[in-house]
């Protein structure tokens, strides 16, 4: 059942937050609520896409095999992110596969439903684009961003934002392994490893995953020297 806080969660998402209410309601009325422990396959590449999702706890990862047989990290969502839309509205198959890498509570909203909701209505299709591609924008506005900073400012600004608070000091643990950091990061893990050793000079200290930052705002101050200035979202 989803409490009022992952209705809330849902509302803000994405895809979804440009929606009329009673077709949100629509929405949450025709969906399910998936628990998955850490490691649980939510589902394969290749199969069948007929569930759009939302992440209301937690965090999953995108992977991809490649021609060669290798796994490769495409990307990591947490609360409040979506996945599956494209290829479950074409009515194709699931791009990549999804696995819970902690604890997760997932809304599963079931595709026909949507789809059906965006036939015989246009104007959610256009809320749903009008608000997808302002966090497109968003997005390549970030990207541009964390690629102007080198490897330890990305990873300070990735501490940052998992930091319980704005200031002062704090201890937390990482939400997922090194190796997926690194990959969300756009880094090697021995690159990952000589950016956690430059912060130690910046107040933060690393034992195995628990994570101690002297100064947040200090910190943020070291993210933000020389950091280009960012566009106005259209």
């Amino acid at each position: 059942m989803l409490a009022q806080n992952d209705i809330e969660t849902v509302r803000q998402s994405v895809l979804f937050k440009n929606l009329p209410e009673d077709v949100l309601d629509e929405f949450l009325h025709n969906s399910n609520v998936v628990n998955a422990p850490r490691r649980k396959t939510l589902f394969i590449q290749g199969e069948p896409a007929d569930h759009i999702y939302v992440v209301l706890e937690g965090w999953v990862k995108l992977t991809r095999i490649t021609p060669a047989g290798d796994e490769v990290v495409v990307t990591v969502y947490s609360t409040g992110e979506t996945f599956g839309e494209a290829a479950a509205l074409k009515g194709g198959t699931y791009p990549v596969s999804v696995e819970a890498v902690t604890d997760c509570r997932l809304l599963a909203v079931k595709a026909p439903v949507m789809l059906d909701a965006i036939l015989t209505k246009p104007e959610i299709a256009v809320a749903m684009l009008t608000s997808t591609f302002q966090h497109l924008h968003e997005l390549v506005l970030q990207i541009e961003g964390m690629k102007a900073l080198s490897g330890p400012k990305r990873l300070a600004a990735f501490l940052i934002a998992q930091a319980p608070v704005d200031d002062g000091s704090c201890t937390f643990s990482l939400p997922y392994d090194k190796v997926l950091i690194a990959g969300r990061l756009g880094m090697k893990p021995e690159s990952l490893s000589r950016a956690f050793a430059k912060l130690r000079t910046k107040g933060v200290v690393v034992s195995r995953n628990h994570i101690t930052i002297a100064d947040v705002e200090q910190l943020h101050d070291y993210v933000d020297e020389e950091k280009p200035p960012q566009e106005a979202t259209a």
